[in-house]
């Protein structure tokens, strides 16, 4: 592992608890539930509310809504605001049930830096498709690579044209292994592809 790694969270195959789209505290939803996955600066929402649709054991980083919003709680919340300060923000969330300070981790970056000449296979919704909207983004990436290089020093950000990857540093993802019960997992997306 060295400070050039990265790598992509996703949700971990363990048992832990699924929390529905934030709403607004103040009653009814947000205008953009999926704005927290987008990788832009954001307006302060306000008071947030969510509740487990699903229970399990919660964990001190999990992400809800399909992996587009990651949900943190405070030790968590401290690593993201200490390493990468200018990459994220972090907005309060009072989930249902649950009386722990719990955040949503908003990074406000994305840069264009699919490496798609390493990464294994790589599908690029067509122009004609059904979807004329998604046309030259990403249906989706097998064995994902990106460049550093294109990523202007970043520790956090989405990836623009493929969302659903939240990419961290491996400095943030030591940190967040050593504060532990973690409801994600890390896959590299640098470097040499592993063998099968």
């Amino acid at each position: 592992m060295t400070d050039e790694d990265f790598y992509d969270i996703g949700i971990a195959d363990v048992p832990q608890w699924a929390l529905a789209l934030p709403a607004l505290a103040s009653g009814g939803e947000l205008d953009d539930p999926w704005m927290f996955g987008d990788g832009r600066h954001l307006p302060d929402p306000g008071p947030l509310t969510s509740r487990p649709f699903h229970e399990g054991p919660r964990r001190s980083f999990s992400v809800a809504n399909s992996g587009r919003t990651p949900i943190a709680d405070e030790q968590v919340a401290n690593v993201f605001r200490k390493l990468a300060p200018d990459d994220v923000q972090t907005f309060p969330i009072k989930v249902e049930g649950e009386s722990r300070n719990l955040y949503i981790i908003n990074a406000t970056k994305r840069f264009r830096c699919v490496d798609e000449k390493n990464s294994k296979e790589v599908q690029v919704y067509p122009s004609d498709g059904v979807a004329p909207e998604r046309a030259g983004t990403y249906r989706a990436i097998h064995g994902l690579r990106i460049n550093p290089a294109t990523t202007e020093g970043a520790r956090v950000f989405r990836i623009q044209g493929y969302l659903s990857a939240l990419i961290v540093s491996a400095e943030i993802k030591s940190a967040l292994e050593e504060v532990g019960n973690l409801g994600v997992f890390f896959t590299r997306v640098t470097g040499p592809q592993s063998a099968p």
